[in-house]
């Protein structure tokens, strides 16, 4: 895990600049440092910014960029099957002189160019250049794990792990996009990767599974490598399917695994975390590790099953309760670090758990992310999953008894009290941009942005699954993770994003997804006898989350002058409709999460103001 940076075109960012790039980047790899200039021609020339953190093969011979016949890469990521492709390079004719997985990477794109990746599995961000043409291609993996952000200019591109690494080498502040910024305050978390566009302006993501090929004298072009499938396979039996998962999540974990340095894992008292932490410890007799966040809050608090887990599996544990200590100040340095508004209050208390995972020494984490958009788990899924077995009658009625007992007590939004609300209307999506309308409502000037979502496949379920992987819910969860994480220099991997596993879970039949009112059944089901029981038959989903009122002290009166202070924000959205917000103290699920976002923008746009009216210097960006 690492962080890169660069530039390709005619005008070379200076030594200065440079120079920044790289303090700006030793958080993500605070171990080694490296750069590397190729000028192809006068007016086509390529700058390359490497800061490593070391995790397979430590020593020195693996630094980064890295050369070989004639092509340099830089990648920032991990390929985990990297032992068995250099296996079958070697079988090929390649020789190797490190035990690192780069030097892997790069081989296997000097033999079989961007059709290679086919075999790779792992989660990256690299740039590959080939001094012969001068022609760089940079790509993501294939769930966008590991970021790349581009930004045109100066008649090349910029692109880098993180913004404010474009910012340092073009020696310019990108301007915020103000339209990104209040779809974020209005529509939320999910509507932030509906579209290309970021919270500045000209700055964008390569897409997952893309490879763009930049070479001179030409437009750049984007082509992909990878496009899922999505084809479900009827004859596919309950049993069969627990078993085949049960197998593959096994090997994603084996992959996960490997490493030259210690693992640390993210507990919660949830399927998905205790899955990974249950193989890594049961079946490889891995020395687990686990980090849990204690909340009071009765909604989110999991301690009880946490604590049987870690007795029943003699499991090392440390736990952080969540605290309002400075809340407001930490908030303004996770605002910072990220370049942009926290996406929810939930990775404010992720970031904390890093920072506690950090302090005990470790430079890799492992979440559960992805399994909810793999394998259902979400309270609208119970809802899609019933009409999509409406013409089973035995199988909907059995389904609508067991949701009436164990999923309705526990939902909150108001449309999916409704156990028919998608059998009703199929395209109804009112309940994902929840209260919408009030939001917009708090603004100066209103702002609507209508929901959309991609056509993937037939079925309410299946389809918004494969939303939320691509589009709205796992996308955001990787960017918070790995900002998160790399704040503290920490790798975090996540096995769920397994290739294989994901084209398993999509061919397992809608019927087997959802059973007895549990979400996960075939997940849950092939994680018996490993997970302990405790887990596997709770109903109840938490994850790490809180409300805002644990963590901000709405009835400070300091606490609230700090909130309503002047600000930017203020031109955007009503000072009075916030200030109603917080006399209110108790504030519904919805109407919480929108304060927060308020917060957080206002952060932003004042830590923006505060840097666009300075020349990019080295304590400018830190």
């Amino acid at each position: 895990m690492c962080g890169i940076a660069g530039y390709i075109g005619p005008r070379p960012p200076d030594q200065a600049a440079a120079s920044l790039c790289l303090r700006l980047m030793r958080h993500r790899g605070p171990d080694d440092t490296g750069s590397y200039r190729h000028a192809f021609s006068p007016d086509w020339q390529l700058c390359l910014f490497f800061t490593r953190l070391s995790i397979i093969d430590l020593d020195p011979r693996s630094r980064q960029p890295m050369q070989r016949d004639g092509r340099t890469i830089a990648v920032n990521g991990e390929l985990y099957n990297y032992l068995e492709l250099r296996a079958e390079l070697a079988r090929a004719g390649e020789a190797f002189s490190t035990s690192g997985d780069a030097e892997v990477l790069l081989a296997g794109l000097n033999r079989g160019g961007a059709g290679w990746l086919d075999r790779a599995e792992g989660m990256w961000a690299f740039a590959y250049y080939d001094e012969r043409d001068g022609v760089l291609q940079l790509s993501r993996d294939r769930f966008g794990e590991k970021p790349l952000y581009l930004m045109a200019g100066d008649g090349g591109w910029y692109f880098g792990s993180e913004v404010k690494f474009l910012a340092a080498l073009a020696g310019r502040r990108p301007a915020v996009n103000t339209n990104h910024l209040l779809r974020y305050l209005v529509n939320g978390y999910k509507a932030l990767y509906k579209s290309d566009e970021t919270f500045h302006a000209g700055v964008r993501e390569l897409a997952p599974s893309m490879m763009m090929t930049i070479a001179p004298l030409q437009q750049a072009r984007e082509t992909r490598y990878w496009a899922p499938a999505f084809v479900q396979d009827e004859t596919m039996s309950f049993e069969r399917a627990v078993s085949e998962v049960r197998e593959r999540l096994i090997e994603s974990v084996r992959l996960r695994l490997r490493s030259d340095v210690p693992i640390a894992f993210c507990m919660s008292g949830g399927v998905d975390s205790n899955a990974l932490i249950s193989i890594a410890k049961r079946v490889f007799a891995y020395d687990v590790h686990g980090f849990t966040v204690i909340n009071a809050d009765a909604r989110y608090e999991e301690q009880a099953a946490v604590n049987a887990v870690v007795e029943e599996l003699g499991l090392r544990h440390t736990a952080i309760p969540l605290s309002r200590d400075g809340f407001l100040d930490k908030l303004r340095r996770l605002v910072d670090q990220h370049d942009g508004p926290v996406s929810t209050i939930s990775y404010y208390v992720h970031w904390q758990l890093m920072g506690l995972i950090a302090e005990h020494g470790y430079k890799i984490s492992v979440s559960g992310s992805a399994a909810d958009e793999l394998f259902t788990g979400y309270f609208d899924h119970h809802n899609a999953y019933l009409a999509d077995v409406a013409d089973d009658a035995e199988l909907h009625a059995t389904s609508l008894a067991n949701w009436q007992t164990h999923v309705a007590p526990l939902v909150r939004n108001p449309f999916l009290k409704d156990p028919h609300f998608f059998r009703k209307g199929p395209d109804r999506r009112e309940h994902i941009y929840l209260n919408a309308d009030a939001f917009s409502a708090c603004l100066t000037k209103p702002w609507s942005g209508d929901f959309c979502e991609r056509r993937y496949t037939a079925g309410v379920l299946r389809n918004r699954m494969l939303n939320e992987l691509f589009h709205e819910s796992v996308p955001v969860m990787l960017h918070e993770d790995d900002l998160n994480a790399m704040s503290y220099s920490i790798e975090n991997r996540s096995p769920f994003l397994d290739r294989g596993l994901f084209e398993l879970a999509n061919a397992i039949p809608t019927r087997h997804l959802v059973r007895n009112g549990y979400a996960k059944a075939v997940l849950r089901e092939a994680m018996r006898g490993i997970v302990p029981d405790v887990v596997i038959d709770n109903h109840r989903k938490v994850g790490f989350n809180a409300p805002i009122e644990d963590l901000l002290p709405l009835d400070d009166p300091a606490c609230r002058e700090e909130v309503l202070e002047d600000s930017p924000i203020y031109d955007l959205v009503r000072r009075e409709a916030i200030s109603e917000l917080i006399d209110r103290h108790a504030l519904p699920n919805s109407r919480s999460k929108f304060l927060f976002n308020v917060i957080c923008a206002k952060m932003f746009l004042e830590i923006e103001q505060r840097r666009a009216g300075i020349t990019l210097r080295a304590d400018a960006l830190a």
